[in-house]
């Protein structure tokens, strides 16, 4: 039976979950119909346009991406605490940019005067729009509800663009949210659509190698003031920078365990990181071949909370349950 939205998305247990979604139709999200003849490439832009501006909208931050040919993968960090923090006015101000204006908060922000109980009611109002602003499914709502808009309006059609409401996976501790990333990252290699992490198209990996490699040169050419490693501005950086939130392992481990993993994903894919097993899984206590399993399988291992079987067993009591699927 489907479990409601609500049971599903806990902030009291994890900040971390991994969101999919699929296309209905035939004509694919992206990439080529083999029927029309026609390319739909350039919606994948669309999706990471869409992600980067909700996120800076939103006090949801992106850990991982993967734009698919029909469907697309996201692993996303709520940070309510940042939302409780902001002040009315900021509030207002990142919701407006989404949607249509309130005629009291209109009459507030311009500063007329308006009645204690007028203020009270915009305070109500504005307190609702804090709340949808750390809400995934709102999130999700203002993405999906967007590019099917876009695709509609370019298709000269109506109807559903999605399969359905997205689907959803807490992500219980560090080792579910690392595999889970990995899994994301790894999705073009997997689908054998992509040699290398580098030329994994519209995915979370490749804009941070990018980010990476400009370090790199900037370090080579000695430009001034650079001291440190920058990481993509759209995405939620690792550990070892001066970011308060970050995701909990660093950059260059993340790096090498997904370049090691993808080549046990596709024995063919050239590498040059040395065979030997990647330092973080001995760090994690992590056995190799459960790790392969996760990073191959990870969406279908899990139902709609991943961790590790203590986690989920207190995660399902925690919840009045009496379990969560664990790992197959």
């Amino acid at each position: 039976m489907t479990r409601a939205r609500y049971s599903q998305i806990d902030l009291t247990s994890t900040s971390f979950y991994h969101v999919i979604n699929r296309c209905v139709r035939r004509s694919y999200l992206c990439g080529d119909d083999k029927l029309s003849g026609k390319n739909f490439d350039h919606r994948r832009q669309w999706l990471v346009d869409r992600f980067i501006l909700l996120s800076d909208v939103f006090s949801i931050n992106i850990c991982a991406y993967a734009v698919m040919s029909n469907h697309y993968h996201l692993v996303l960090q709520v940070d309510k605490v940042a939302a409780d923090s902001w002040s009315m006015d900021e509030v207002i101000e990142r919701w407006y940019r989404l949607f249509n204006g309130h005629l009291l908060v209109d009459r507030y922000l311009t500063q007329e005067t308006i009645s204690p109980a007028h203020l009270q009611a915009v305070e109500k109002l504005v307190e609702r729009w804090r709340t949808r602003l750390y809400d995934i499914s709102w999130y999700m709502k203002c993405l999906n509800e967007h590019i099917a808009r876009q695709a509609n309006k370019e298709d000269e059609c109506t109807g559903r663009f999605w399969e359905g409401r997205f689907k959803s996976q807490a992500l219980l501790d560090d080792i579910a949210l690392l595999s889970c990333m990995a899994y994301v990252d790894l999705n073009p290699i997997r689908a054998g659509i992509a040699p290398n992490l580098s030329e994994s198209n519209f995915t979370s990996i490749q804009k941070r190698i990018a980010q990476y490699q400009s370090y790199q040169q900037q370090i080579t050419t000695k430009i001034p003031g650079i001291s440190t490693a920058e990481q993509p501005k759209a995405l939620l950086p690792f550990t070892g920078t001066n970011h308060t939130k970050a995701i909990p392992f660093s950059y260059t481990d993340y790096f090498e365990l997904l370049d090691w993993s993808g080549r046990h994903v596709d024995p063919k894919k050239s590498s040059y990181i040395k065979p030997n097993e990647p330092k973080i899984l001995s760090k994690l206590n992590i056995n190799r071949d459960d790790w392969l399993t996760a990073v191959k399988n990870f969406r279908r291992q899990y139902g709609s909370f991943a961790g590790t079987t203590e986690n989920l067993r207190y995660f399902a009591h925690q919840h009045g349950k009496s379990w969560c699927k664990p790992p197959s």
